[in-house]
């Protein structure tokens, strides 16, 4: 190439030349951030993209035939977008709807938010090869919307913020690594603690094939961090109580009463009223009493009660103010629920904790270290098998990690506990433990379009009163 002609490929207008400069900085802060400075090779890239154009980016554009121009002058737009999309769903912005009731009424079914990724750190992608916006398989199609290999350790970039107590939280299921396809609720290990490992496996009929998922390709989930790394926490009567103090009083929390009216039964205008949804009110008989709570029928449940087994018992979720106004009702009475069911974190871990009185237990921290035990192993030998990745044996009274002789053992990263506003209508901590912080996703900052799952278009479906709702509490 002559010198004439090397020189003309910098004979750009100065607006071309301050956009390069524009982007290559914008690349190069990026690359900072993220802490990978091989990827400044590419910056040669950026300028020529800009500047030299010794790769003909926009061969295209020269083309005269007019369908060939349309067919590639949208099969850019679409690339662009698609990589647009994908950095700003990666390390900024991502879109979540609220699927189930679990933190009402704090946020509510229908909720869509803006969760906010940059206020944790994003994290750098477990799996970078990935189609934007779909979470890890594509509808209709049934298959993976993701590539397993290459897989990327755990690492967040900075963030403006850390996960503080009653945060609203975005995560990943923790327990969300292995899958049962056709029975996800509850997750693979509880179904294997109920079941056994072997039934679950072989059953495919019942719970279809049995599927991995990387960190970042896990179900997305959304509670309250109602206690953070370092922590004791108890629940004492449905109170939560965190390094020996009661949690602040948060508005949006729930609890489920047993509900039974001596006069006229409860209609649809009174829910309405309660913000009591369609698929919260129960009406209790025998058969409702014995598979869901666990009563042999209605009268022995009316007699746990103290209620008339003659007469109609419902069964939803209230807060505080809507048990104010259904107390103003005459002839209602109200019993709050009462678990005594064991089945919660840890599974077999005999220690008789129930929903509703839970603990003491420790929130590990980074750097710290257990003194590990017969009693604590449960709680956290999945920390250490499974989140931190270490081999875990018990030989009599002796734990081994990786093979070595241990009676300590030192958290390699923090851990969080997670728990809906609903609380006794919630899958949380209190079910399947802690959240690691490599799980983190970001922190929800608004609610930019709410829909009410019970209405129509034309009757209140598009709830006005929530946009642009602050969703961080």
């Amino acid at each position: 190439m002559t010198e004439e002609k090397q020189s003309s490929r910098f004979e750009k207008p100065i607006s071309q030349w301050v956009k390069s400069g524009i982007w290559c900085l914008v690349y190069i802060l990026f690359i900072v951030w993220v802490g990978n400075y091989r990827w400044l090779l590419g910056l040669p890239v950026v300028f020529d993209a800009f500047i030299t154009k010794f790769v003909p980016w926009t061969w295209w554009k020269k083309t005269k035939n007019k369908s060939l121009l349309a067919i590639f002058g949208w099969i850019d737009a679409i690339v662009f977008a698609l990589v647009a999309v994908y950095f700003i769903n990666t390390f900024l912005f991502q879109n979540y709807q609220i699927p189930t009731s679990s933190l009402e009424k704090s946020l509510l079914v229908g909720d869509f938010l803006f969760v906010s990724k940059a206020s944790y750190g994003p994290r750098v992608p477990n799996t970078p090869f990935s189609f934007p916006l779909v979470q890890h398989t594509f509808p209709l199609l049934e298959c993976k919307s993701f590539l397993e290999h290459p897989q990327w350790d755990y690492k967040r970039l900075k963030g403006f913020d850390s996960v503080k107590r009653n945060d609203i939280v975005v995560f990943n299921f923790p327990t969300g690594d292995t899958v049962c396809v056709k029975q996800q609720n509850p997750d693979y290990y509880t179904w294997c603690y109920y079941r056994g490992r072997d039934a679950v496996r072989n059953n495919k009929e019942e719970f279809g094939d049995i599927v991995y998922r990387p960190v970042d390709r896990r179900e997305n989930y959304v509670k309250r961090c109602v206690a953070i790394s370092g922590d004791w926490l108890q629940i004492k009567d449905n109170q939560v109580i965190v390094n020996s103090e009661n949690q602040e009083k948060i508005p949006g929390i729930q609890f489920n009463y047993f509900v039974q009216v001596t006069g006229t039964a409860l209609t649809n205008d009174m829910f309405e009223k309660l913000h009591v949804s369609v698929e919260d009110r129960m009406l209790v008989d025998d058969r409702i009493a014995s598979m869901i709570y666990r009563f042999e029928n209605v009268a022995e449940l009316a007699k746990k009660y103290n209620f008339d087994p003659n007469l109609q018992i419902y069964h939803f979720p209230m807060n505080e103010e809507a048990k104010a106004k259904i107390s103003q009702i005459q002839g209602i009475k109200l019993a709050l629920e009462i678990s005594t069911e064991n089945d919660v974190f840890p599974l077999g871990g005999g220690k008789n904790w129930t929903r509703d009185n839970f603990g003491p237990i420790w929130i590990p921290k980074k750097g710290m270290k257990l003194s590990l035990n017969s009693y604590n192993l449960p709680i956290y030998e999945r920390i250490i098998r499974v989140y931190e990745n270490n081999k875990l044996e018990v030989r009599g009274k002796d734990f081994y990690i990786n093979d070595k002789l241990v009676k300590t053992y030192q958290f390699k990263m923090d851990y969080y506990w997670m728990m809906g506003d609903n609380r006794h209508n919630s899958a949380d901590s209190r079910y399947w433990g802690f959240v690691p912080e490599d799980h983190i996703v970001g922190r929800p900052v608004m609610v930019w379009l709410s829909l009410d799952k019970d209405k129509g278009w034309f009757s209140g479906k598009i709830r006005w009163n929530r946009f642009f709702k602050n969703a961080e509490r």
